[in-house]
Order: structure tokens, then sequence, then C-alpha cells
């Protein structure tokens, strides 16, 4: 060690050696850290947010010097942040996830008005409607910083939303007395993330700010199109078998309907649907003399709609086709009335 490097240590001050050493025990206690800036917030809501955030995180407020020496003597990655210690800024400890941990700082932000001499954070915007304020100097004061005022129903009202000061631009002194008249807060109050290390990753606020529902909801649509792509493509898993199982007994049920086939799991949906059609045959036999006596007087069975559907496309199609040739209709469905009473006996 040279001598510039002893006479460097032994001008250090006892009490900054143990403010880094609490801030680096600070830091090794959390499994997620940030830098927050702190400007502009007043004492007490400083202290306020303080309280909101504890049993969750911690925030922890030193001089930059000793911030970025702290940050730099742990070395596991969280040197990274301390490009981001620089004006007002703390420390923010947590265990949470660094998303969560965004979420509750955002949602601790608190409206508050805004000072002459102060930047906008977006565009200030008068809103359309009525001030309450009785007619006065004060319409003027509106419409010379730009606002859509007038005089009308016996108060001021401003008659379309109005931008006084867009984003990025200075207060003026005008705009924010104005604004303090009208109880306009177009800022918040509140600890503004710089970026967070977590589990050898350095988050950036945009990368944190996200819809939760509106993410879930991809999820959930991305797991549903998966399952829906592993049954069809016949793609066996754990989450797919049963589904999988259970579609192709489906379908082997339709197949043994539609041909027939005498099997004792399908024995009651084939008589069924045999005792559906005699039914419906039935109840287009207009002799009730030539049916069985159980047949007499029955109601077609309700049509399903896939069968409504069917006969709606067998009654179009009939439509389009040619008129027929001869009148043998007749003969016919009395051919078919004696051949069923016949059957019946």
């Amino acid at each position: 060690m040279s001598a510039d490097s002893e006479r460097t240590t032994e001008t250090i001050p006892e009490w900054k050696k143990e403010e880094v050493e609490a801030l680096v025990e600070f830091l090794e206690s959390y499994d997620s850290v940030g830098v927050v800036n702190v400007a502009g917030i007043p004492s007490r809501q400083l202290q306020d947010m303080r309280r909101e955030l504890h049993g969750s995180a911690e925030l922890r407020m030193s001089r930059n010097t000793l911030l970025k020496r702290a940050l730099r003597e742990v070395d596991d990655g969280l040197e990274d942040l301390t490009e981001f210690a620089h004006g007002q800024v703390g420390l923010v400890g947590t265990n949470d996830n660094p998303f969560g941990l965004y979420k509750q700082l955002e949602a601790s932000k608190t409206p508050a008005p805004i000072n002459a001499g102060e930047v906008a954070p977006n565009d200030i915007v008068i809103p359309e409607g009525d001030t309450g304020i009785d007619p006065g100097p004060f319409v003027g004061e509106l419409q010379q910083i730009g606002a859509d005022a007038r005089i009308q129903e016996g108060s001021i009202q401003v008659l379309s939303d109005s931008v006084v000061t867009e984003e990025g631009d200075v207060v003026s002194d005008d705009v924010a007395n104005v604004l303090g008249e009208l109880g306009i807060e177009p800022k918040e109050v509140g600890l503004d993330l710089r970026s967070v290390f977590s589990e050898g990753v350095l988050f950036d606020p945009e990368d944190l700010a996200i819809d939760v529902e509106e993410y879930r909801a991809d999820i959930q649509s991305a797991v549903a199109s998966a399952r829906n792509l592993s049954i069809n493509a016949e793609y066996p898993t754990a989450a797919t078998v049963p589904d999988m199982l259970r579609k192709a007994a489906g379908e082997a049920k339709s197949v043994g309907l539609e041909a027939a086939i005498e099997s004792p799991d399908l024995m009651d949906d084939l008589v069924s649907t045999a005792d559906a059609q005699v039914r419906a045959l039935a109840a287009n036999i207009d002799d009730e003399e030539a049916l069985p006596e159980e047949l007499r007087g029955v109601e077609a069975p309700a049509a399903t709609a896939e069968e409504s559907t069917e006969e709606s496309e067998e009654e179009q199609a009939e439509e389009e086709e040619a008129e027929p040739e001869d009148d043998g209709d007749d003969d016919d469905e009395d051919a078919g009335g004696e051949g069923l009473g016949e059957m019946f006996g």
C-alpha cells in the first residue's frame, strides 16, 4: 500500500466507516436493491412513505459518496447501481421481486401542486367545466395563460380542455397561481425508482412498468393455445392426456352410433335414437289407424340445433332443385303407411 493510500485511509472519519459498514449490511440483507429519487418530496410526506413501506421494503438515506462506496464494496453486481446515485437519492431494499417493488412505489405516489420554475412532468391541462368562481378578473388570468374561459350562467367556465403548459416546459408564475386557485395538482410526489438490481439482473423502470392483468391474460391465452395445439397435434403431455382421452372417447362413440354398432356402452343411445326416429316417422302419418295404438297421437321429438341446421340446408337445396316431373308422391305415401301398419301388426 502506498503512502498516499495510507494517508487517505487515515483521514477517513470513523463515522463514515461505520456508515459504510451499515450500508453494506443493509445491501446484503435484501434480495432486491434499488436507487430511488427523493427530490422534491417534503419531509412529512417522506416519513409517511417510510411508514407505508414498513414490513415490505426499507428506505435508506445517506451521502451519495458513501452509498457508492458501499455499493462497490459489496461487489455482487450492485456496483452497476452507482451510475444512478446522483442528485437526491436513497436506497430501497426488499425481499419482494422488482415488479412488486415498482408497483408498490407507484401506488404510494400522491398528487401535489406544482411551483413556478419547475418542469412540467406532463401536459398540464385545465379541464372543461365550471370553475365555481364568480365573474371577475380571474377570467382574464385564465385567458392569459391560454385557457378557453368565458363568463356564462353567472360563473367563470372553461369551454374546452386547455393545455396551459406542455410536458418539459418550465411552469410560469401565472400558470402556477391559476393552478393553485383552481386546486389543480398536476404532478405526483413519490419515490421514483431509477433502477433495481435483483438476482444478477439490472432492471430499468420501463422494464417493470407492466399491466399485471393484461400480462396475466396474455399468459392464460398462451397456455390455452399451447394446450389446444398439443391436443390437435396429438402430442401427449401430463396436462393434455386427460382431454385427449375424453376427445378420443367422444369420437369413438360418434363413430359407433353412426355405424349402429351394438356395443353395451352404446345400446342406450342407439335405443334412444331409434325411438326418436320411430316417433318422428309416426308423427308424419296422417292415418292413425295405420299406426299401432302406442304410437297414436305422439308428437315428433324436438330437433336439436344440429338437426335444425341440417334441415335448413336440405330445404334450401330442395328449393334450388328443379320441380319434379310427375305427381306420384301420393301413391308413395299411401304405400309407406300400409307398410308401417303391416310392420306393427
